[in-house]
């Protein structure tokens, strides 16, 4: 169907496993109505098709009258119940797409300001280079990034923790410094509820890389976001509207992590890894680091770029951020990276479940 259609990169279907069996109101009906709305509405999206069961707690209706009608024309919907059932509801979301597609076939590429550029950073997997390769030359991308006027956008809230003062003591007023603690001891709570506490390294991964404590792992975290103000604090999937350096308040987990950044509005997602990972994203495409030689030759499918001979000395901190950068740019460009050329990020789309299920 798309073979007619030269500006269409695809079709994509995001599934989840929530909506119903859950509270009419609080942050977990909130965020849940942030994620859908802010992937429907991401610059990377020409067009959106809800598809419910019908009579589930999450209503598109609903959704739409709390943010607006603005380019509501972009977004279609319909529901498995006054469909038909399963396969006229196959049926009808091919007939939508076929209608659907010569329409946003009519986006084309234009020169856009790195200005207009949010990048998401993310790390997964991380071992005892991490610090010292991969996430300080992410921050000097992260630098650049700013200089340019556009966004980078930290997360990870428990992946920061122990080295929270690093990002205190750049806060750019008393209300970022706030929030930022205020989402700290948000999760203290929350974890300390499930039985578990923010003062460990949870992942063997980690350990087994050179890790022996969560402190080493927030101090290499922290590292990604380079050295400029921390403008802004924000909540799970909120619409990143500052630039320069901010902060998002998402679980370590990756896939829900980066579902928030692409939810606030990130086009680009670059994750850094020790271990290896086969993550990736959509619509948002994923840029993936490699903190080792060894790693970046074991997995050549799946590192975008290595960053070990920093260790080795033939290349300079400085140097492999001006890389990253310039790679960012290539992949905001439409460079294909190598989780798009390998197709992932379909189940990568897992929004943050929290509140009670009934």
């Amino acid at each position: 169907m798309l073979a007619s259609y030269s500006n269409v990169d695809g079709v994509v279907a995001l599934a989840h496993g929530t909506g119903c069996g859950m509270a009419a109101s609080g942050s977990g009906y909130d965020i849940l109505e942030r994620v859908l709305w802010g992937h429907a509405t991401h610059p990377n999206v020409g067009a959106t098709l809800f598809v419910g069961l019908g009579c589930e707690v999450m209503q598109v209706a609903r959704m739409r009258s709390h943010f607006g009608d603005a380019g509501t024309d972009r977004f279609h919907t319909l529901t498995i119940q006054e469909t038909g059932g399963t396969l006229a509801t196959i049926a009808s979301i091919k007939a939508h797409v076929a209608d659907i597609a010569p329409l946003v076939n009519l986006a084309t590429r234009s020169s856009q300001p790195m200005s207009a550029l949010r990048v998401a950073l993310q790390c997964g997997g991380s071992d005892g280079f991490s610090g010292i390769t991969a996430n300080p030359a992410l921050g000097v991308a992260s630098d650049l990034i700013v200089a340019q006027g556009g966004t980078a956008i930290l997360s990870e809230t428990p992946e920061i923790y122990g080295a929270e003062q690093i990002l205190l003591s750049r806060a750019s007023s008393a209300q970022v410094a706030e929030k930022l603690i205020g989402q700290i001891k948000w999760w203290e709570s929350y974890v300390a509820q499930n039985g578990g506490s923010m003062d460990n390294n949870p992942s063997p991964g980690n350990k087994q890389g050179g890790i022996t404590t969560i402190l080493e792992k927030s101090l290499g975290a922290v590292a990604k976001a380079g050295t400029t103000p921390l403008m802004a604090v924000y909540d799970y999937a909120e619409t990143v509207c500052d630039e320069g350096f901010v902060f998002m308040d998402t679980p370590g987990y990756d896939p829900v992590s980066v579902t928030g950044q692409i939810a606030g509005g990130a086009q680009i997602v670059v994750f850094t890894t020790g271990r290896g990972s086969a993550f990736g994203s959509k619509p948002a495409p994923t840029i993936k680091l490699a903190t080792s030689d060894r790693l970046f030759a074991q997995m050549p499918d799946d590192m975008d770029l290595g960053t070990g001979d920093i260790i080795s000395g033939a290349i300079s901190i400085a140097d492999k951020g001006q890389q990253i950068f310039d790679l960012i740019r290539a992949t905001a460009s439409g460079q294909v990276s190598k989780s798009e050329a390998l197709g992932l990020g379909n189940n990568e789309f897992v929004p943050w479940q929290i509140g009670a299920v009934m």
